[in-house]
């Protein structure tokens, strides 16, 4: 019998990942693969960004991306539901919002009440000022991010000859960008998205989109909510699990190689609605009730 078969997998109630942005260099779509055969959940939340189509390139999609995408698959062949909601980096889909094929269904937002309490479920970009006032911008950003990470692949390379501890670029000058603004960009972003949910009566509100892992309490003069950032498979490679009547934020801890699959891919030809009918009718899905 297989390892695989005889790995004892973690029962969860429900598991959130997000930003895995498969299709892009930076993508730790092995790590993810091995990540995912370790834990068994009712309900899998894909929230947002997991196939990059702002950087896709049909150049670039290795057997590495396809066997996330597989091992999803499997998961939900054997029970488990799957709700992807869209984010920006893979907004097309949300022309497909409300489509439920068996165990797997696209949406804005997800609700989800688990242990008589309700998690407020969604991407993240609709807070977005930069994403939705200067798109050229974000776009622009994302391929510096892109290159980024690539100069951080060659740059830890270059380290582990020498025997030195690796480092990540990004994380660093967003650790700097954060220090420099503590009023604005992320702090903005949970504070909104945190009142918001105070506002409507959630327990707990889920994004993800600015990569940064976090588990905290915000509260305000109504009250307080658990605010939860599910990170990302670039460079924090973390996931959400719930279980024993909680959210927990966890971290990747490196597992074993996998074996190869395959998998093929195929794509038609669409027309795409306009992105502001788009947006607006998932600003109005993800505010409402």
């Amino acid at each position: 019998m297989s390892k695989e078969k005889t790995l004892l997998k973690k029962d969860l109630d429900a598991l959130v990942i997000s930003d895995t942005h498969l299709g892009t260099f930076g993508c730790k779509a092995k790590e993810l693969v091995s990540y995912l055969k370790t834990v068994n959940p009712k309900t899998i939340v894909l929230n947002g960004d997991i196939i990059d189509v702002w950087q896709f390139s049909t150049n670039y999609f290795p057997k590495s991306h396809t066997k996330v995408i597989r091992q999803l698959m499997k998961m939900m062949e054997s029970g488990s539901e799957i709700v992807y909601l869209a984010g920006n980096h893979d907004e097309n889909l949300r022309r497909f919002v409300g489509l439920s094929v068996g165990n797997f269904k696209i949406a804005n937002k997800l609700v989800l009440e688990l242990n008589g309490k309700k998690s407020w479920i969604f991407h993240g970009d609709v807070f977005d000022v930069v994403m939705h006032h200067s798109k050229w911008l974000a776009k622009l950003g994302a391929k510096a991010y892109g290159i980024l990470t690539i100069t951080n692949k060659m740059v830890n390379g270059l380290l582990s000859v020498f025997g030195k501890r690796r480092i990540s670029l990004s994380r660093d000058v967003k650790k700097a960008f954060k220090g420099k603004n503590k009023n604005e960009l992320t702090t903005r972003f949970e504070t909104t998205v945190a009142e918001l949910a105070i506002n409507k009566g959630y327990d707990y509100v889920i994004c993800g989109h600015i990569h940064w892992p976090e588990k905290k309490m915000i509260s305000n003069h109504e009250g307080e909510v658990v605010y939860l950032n599910s990170g990302d498979w670039v460079e924090n490679m973390t996931a959400l699990e719930f279980y024993n009547g909680d959210w927990h934020l966890v971290y990747f801890a490196e597992q074993q190689p996998l074996q190869n699959q395959e998998n093929v891919f195929i794509a038609d030809d669409i027309i795409l609605p306009d992105e502001k009918v788009l947006f607006r009718a998932m600003l109005n899905d993800v505010l409402s009730s």
